[in-house]
């Protein structure tokens, strides 16, 4: 039998700046799990998907603005205003809120602050299945630190 695991606040690998690996395919098979803090106001991750994973997030603290579905129309850019063909929009979520993203279905996140509802950063639990989502993630953690100018031609997405 294998030990479980308990981690104390503050705890685990740090992959990003922002991102915090408490479980990994060190540890499960089936499932990652990151605590995402200090999401900056104006942060956009942008739209996109994974053809081999599912996801769940869970905010903890702030807002997101939060998208899981497949738009009549994918216009690049700005994926706020995507309409599904059911008419479902981006939602505001704040802490509570939860996107569960199947995969092969286009999602993103963005902080919409500043401002008076959104005074700062935002906080949120990230799972992925199956694990080893953190070793993209540090991957792009390392990109983005080497780079200079912009990083969005060479950053390129799980598929």
């Amino acid at each position: 039998m294998t030990d479980g695991l308990v981690m104390g606040p503050g705890e685990g690998q740090q992959v990003s700046p922002a991102m915090t690996l408490k479980v990994g395919d060190e540890h499960s098979q089936s499932r990652s799990m990151f605590e995402v803090a200090d999401i900056a106001p104006g942060f956009d991750v942008g739209a996109h998907l994974h053809r081999d994973a599912e996801e769940l997030f869970y905010v903890l603290e702030g807002q997101l603005d939060l998208l899981a579905f497949e738009p009549r129309f994918r216009t690049p850019g700005n994926w706020q205003s995507w309409e599904s063909h059911t008419g479902a929009t981006v939602a505001r979520g704040g802490p509570g809120s939860m996107m569960y993203v199947p995969r092969g279905c286009p999602h993103a996140f963005a902080n919409p602050g500043p401002g008076p509802a959104q005074p700062g950063p935002a906080r949120m639990i990230f799972l992925v299945s199956p694990s080893g989502h953190e070793h993209y993630q540090q991957e792009l953690a390392e990109l983005v630190a080497s780079t200079t100018g912009r990083s969005d031609r060479r950053a390129a997405r799980p598929p």
